[in-house]
């Protein structure tokens, strides 16, 4: 059965919310077939994808595609996809940009920050995850909230992205007990990445997890595969038969 909204909010304080990041056909389907709650399209795909320093020059086509190709592979999964930079930064934009993602198939989209966006696009029927504390598309890459200003911001916004009526918020990189206490004093589910066990769920990027991409490697990101290592091996050998005439044996020939 499809996973949906309501099955996401009732799981809070009940059961961990898995969520892991997609971006082509085969591995959502991989992911689908495994279980995973969520499946985010992250604009995180322009650094482990597509080759970029960052997730700033991700575009809209580049979220269409790749959202495309995950629902494709994803039956059961709930389906979420970024919205990236420059793509909300006012209600039509939002609302326009909002609508493509869903009309390729997302069930819902994220937005870094801006609690005022949220609200538009939920009163115009467009689920919204919210997105605080480390937000790529705004901070550099260390731990945010570590004073007591910068914790109370973040513990404000994300109480607003829940007035918003966003139905879950992701909390990036900030300290455990910082999260703790915005999933202890949020009705929404909290979904953390870097910000320790107390979260209402989990979210890795599926690349960093399976050892497929080596520029960063973030003291969170657990490691449960080496596939790049792999990959590489399986590459080696393929150029090793070859040169040496070892393959195509005449099994792999028509007659």
């Amino acid at each position: 059965m499809k996973t949906t909204v309501e099955k996401i909010k009732s799981m809070k304080g009940k059961e961990k919310i898995v969520m892991i990041t997609g971006y082509d056909y085969f591995t959502s389907k991989m992911e689908d077939e495994a279980g995973i709650d969520i499946i985010l399209i992250g604009d995180s795909l322009g650094m482990v994808v597509l080759g970029y320093e960052n997730t700033l020059s991700v575009t809209m086509e580049d979220m269409l595609r790749h959202t495309a190709a995950v629902v494709r592979g994803a039956k059961k999964a709930f389906i979420v996809a970024d919205m990236p930079v420059g793509t909300f930064d006012n209600n039509e934009d939002a609302a326009l940009n909002a609508e493509a993602l869903m009309k390729v198939g997302a069930d819902a989209v994220k937005i870094e920050n801006k609690p005022e966006i949220a609200e538009f696009l939920v009163g115009n029927n467009i689920p919204v995850m919210g997105h605080v504390g480390l937000t790529p598309q705004t901070k550099e890459f260390k731990v945010q909230g570590k004073d007591e200003e910068s914790a109370n911001e973040i513990m404000q916004l994300a109480k607003q992205c829940e007035k918003a009526g966003c139905f879950s918020v992701v909390l990036e990189g900030i300290p455990r007990d910082l999260a703790k206490k915005i999933t202890e004093s949020t009705s929404i589910p909290t979904i953390g990445i870097g910000a320790g066990p107390d979260c209402d769920g989990q979210v890795l990027v599926s690349n960093d997890m399976l050892g497929l991409y080596d520029k960063l490697s973030p003291k969170f990101a657990k490691r449960y595969a080496d596939l790049g290592i792999e990959m590489k091996k399986a590459f080696q050998n393929y150029i090793k038969e070859v040169k040496e005439k070892k393959f195509p044996e005449d099994k792999h020939s028509f007659h």
